[in-house]
């Protein structure tokens, strides 16, 4: 399902998923309201919604994605936005992050990045756009006082891969490393931010959004 209130990106952003053969699009709605009713009929895999629609352009799209993942576990949601300030990523996880994702708006004409992130969330995953973690991260790290100081630039890689979701070995992939080298730079940066040691994807991404909380205040849409 697709939530937008703006017609052509709506339209736009429907013939793009279904020309890729990959995805059905079961409907699409204006209006939060029509995508809390339409979800409860139809129960998709995946929504995707935008973070602002009416009738307050606020936050709607992050409150109807909590409201979905309660009312329907096995419903995946990706929200759209416009703004890479984390504080917006971080109340949409703020209870959790599984089966939830954080798209940069730029990313829906990136069609790969779009599919892979409707893909994990279907799957109970998590996504983080990589714009709001490479922002974070470098704002942290170029605190006098931050503990990301204290990582080596192979360490601080392998940090941005983990925020945004990736196992081991999508991130041993990416930085072309082997599982068990990821393993150990892992294991080395729960160490020195004194981060949980918990393996699940989810929760590596909670710690490490939890960690990066207090440059909300430095970042900017």
């Amino acid at each position: 399902m697709i939530a937008e209130d703006n017609y052509l990106v709506r339209e736009g952003t429907r013939r793009l998923l279904e020309d890729s053969g990959e995805v059905e699009v079961l409907a699409s709605v204006s209006t939060a309201e029509e995508l809390l009713e339409v979800v409860d009929g139809l129960r998709p895999d995946v929504v995707l919604t935008d973070i602002r629609m009416p009738p307050g352009h606020h936050l709607e799209g992050i409150q109807a994605a909590h409201a979905i993942r309660q009312r329907h576990p096995g419903t995946g949601v990706v929200v759209l936005s416009q703004h890479s300030d984390a504080a917006y990523a971080l109340q949409l996880f703020r209870n959790g992050t599984e089966g939830l994702g954080y798209l940069l708006k730029s990313r829906v004409g990136e069609l790969d990045e779009l599919l892979y992130a409707l893909r994990e969330v279907a799957a109970g995953r998590s996504v983080i756009d990589a714009g709001v973690v490479e922002r974070l991260v470098d704002y942290r790290a170029r605190q006098a006082e931050s503990p990301l100081r204290l990582l080596s630039e192979r360490e601080v890689d392998v940090l941005r891969e983990m925020a945004e979701g990736k196992s081991n070995g999508a991130i041993a992939e990416a930085l072309h490393l082997s599982e068990s080298s990821v393993e150990k730079y892992v294991n080395t940066i729960f160490s020195k931010l004194g981060l949980s040691e918990e393996r699940s994807v989810s929760r590596r991404v909670t710690a490490v959004l939890a960690f990066l909380h207090d440059a909300n205040g430095a970042t900017t849409a």
